[in-house]
């Protein structure tokens, strides 16, 4: 039987969320659960939760509590102190309590491992996998989502420790003057994504905003997400008389002064609001009494089922980037039923026309000419087609696609050193896998 090792900074505790590995790793732990392996998913976790949890087939497993506990920031605040910690004390408490008593057994083991941070988790796991005798039974991938961190790696030694995955055609051309050649294994959706929008509210909805252009975008507050170019194509529709409303949600990043800046700079009115509650109760409530406002900018989360009638409702979500390594977003929004507006680099599933509008310059006259366009016949087709598109992208059909056929083919066959040279290295011994974690810092990551 294979067994599932996940390593990633960001989960599914509010602590652990930053973006969409988030929700990329959640939707993958729990697919593979929900299929049958036994899952491991090890990240840094809210200091405040249970070192460990079970959920069925489904293991939580909240590495570097005592580090988070200094920083309340989130997963990223220390991330430094974290990645030294986790790299060293992980892997040798996944050997010993996991992967040496399952591959013993005779089962198998699979480890996904996600961005830079844990690339010397990977490198590390790789030695003592070798050193247990157990490399043979153990298949190792790490993924890129993003370039973040790429000058941090050595690629050298980890393309020999691992197979080297990302999620787009365009991240593998992104990669390709490393002197790597990664597999492409795309992002997914889980079965939330899918569910359908409340429907009173998207009657609502549209009783509201039925004589104004919706335009939606929701990204980090980051230059490369094309902020700028939202608000000049909202000022360019508002010139031609056409009412528009942008309902935005940015991040924390400094970025967002400028966009306000270039807001008020191109006489746009901006309303701030805040959701009151979850859900589309919450949505509606923050968007009352809109009708002076070309920009309400949230300034609080957006929960899912909120997120997916804002989708439906908006006429077109900008989930367009200039350097867009999957474009998450953009799938979201056609699972939703609603129109994706992408970018060219990394959404590999949008067809211009067919299933999404996609921009490929950052002229605002690009998307007016392609929105004045669009009747609503066109507009229907693109909301069915998209979701077509998005069900192809469903987790399950991923891990049966793309990953599973990678994991089965990818088995490195390493000759074990002598049983003596094990125990030195691991404290593994041949007669006796007790294992008694290292002192210090492991017992205070596991400490709840």
């Amino acid at each position: 039987m294979l067994q599932f090792h996940i390593l990633s900074f960001e989960g599914p505790d509010g602590y652990s969320r930053a973006g969409g590995i988030a929700s990329r790793i959640t939707g993958l732990a729990t697919t593979l659960a929900e299929s049958g392996f036994e899952t491991h998913l090890w990240f840094v976790g809210d200091p405040n939760l249970p070192g460990h949890e079970s959920q069925g087939n489904l293991h939580l497993h909240r590495w570097c509590q005592w580090i988070s506990a200094h920083h309340a920031g989130g997963v990223y605040d220390g991330e430094l102190s974290k990645a030294d910690d986790y790299a060293s004390s992980l892997p040798p408490y996944m050997i010993r309590e996991h992967m040496f008593k399952h591959a013993r057994k005779g089962g198998r083991v699979a480890v996904l491992a996600e961005e830079w941070h844990t690339v010397h988790a990977v490198l590390h796991l790789d030695w003592l996998a070798c050193r247990a005798g157990i490399r043979d039974r153990v298949h190792m991938l790490w993924n890129a989502n993003n370039t973040f961190g790429f000058n941090l790696i050595d690629w050298a030694r980890l393309d020999k420790a691992s197979t080297i995955t990302t999620v787009s055609r365009y991240m593998k051309y992104r990669m390709r003057p490393l002197n790597v050649d990664p597999l492409v294994i795309p992002n997914g959706l889980d079965s939330e994504a899918f569910a359908v929008p409340d429907r009173e509210a998207l009657v609502e909805m549209h009783h509201r905003f039925a004589d104004r252009p919706l335009l939606v975008k929701m990204a980090r507050f980051d230059p490369d997400k094309r902020w700028t170019l939202a608000i000049d194509t909202i000022a360019e529709l508002k010139r031609r008389g056409r009412q528009p409303l942008l309902v935005a949600r940015g991040g924390m990043e400094a970025h967002g002064v400028e966009v306000m800046a270039r807001a008020r700079q191109r006489g746009l009115n901006v309303s701030l609001r805040k959701l009151g509650q979850a859900g589309p109760a919450g949505l509606l409530g923050a968007l009352q009494d809109t009708d002076s406002a070309d920009i309400v900018m949230i300034d609080s989360h957006v929960d899912p089922d909120a997120r997916r009638v804002l989708f439906r409702s908006a006429n077109a979500v900008l989930a367009n980037s200039g350097h867009e390594p999957f474009g998450l977003v953009g799938l979201e929004v056609m699972a939703a039923g609603g129109v994706a507006c992408t970018g060219c680099s990394g959404e590999d599933y949008a067809v211009p026309g067919q299933n999404a509008l996609v921009l490929e310059t950052n002229d605002p006259q690009e998307f007016v000419q392609l929105f004045e366009r669009m009747d609503p016949a066109d507009e229907h087709a693109l909301r069915l087609a998209g979701r077509s598109t998005a069900h192809q992208y469903a987790w399950d059909r991923v891990v049966d696609r793309a990953l599973l056929p990678r994991v089965d083919s990818n088995i490195r066959t390493v000759r074990p050193l002598p049983s003596r040279a094990l125990s030195l290295v691991t404290g593994i011994d041949e007669e006796d896998s007790t294992i008694t974690p290292p002192r210090s810092r492991l017992r205070s990551a596991l400490a709840v």
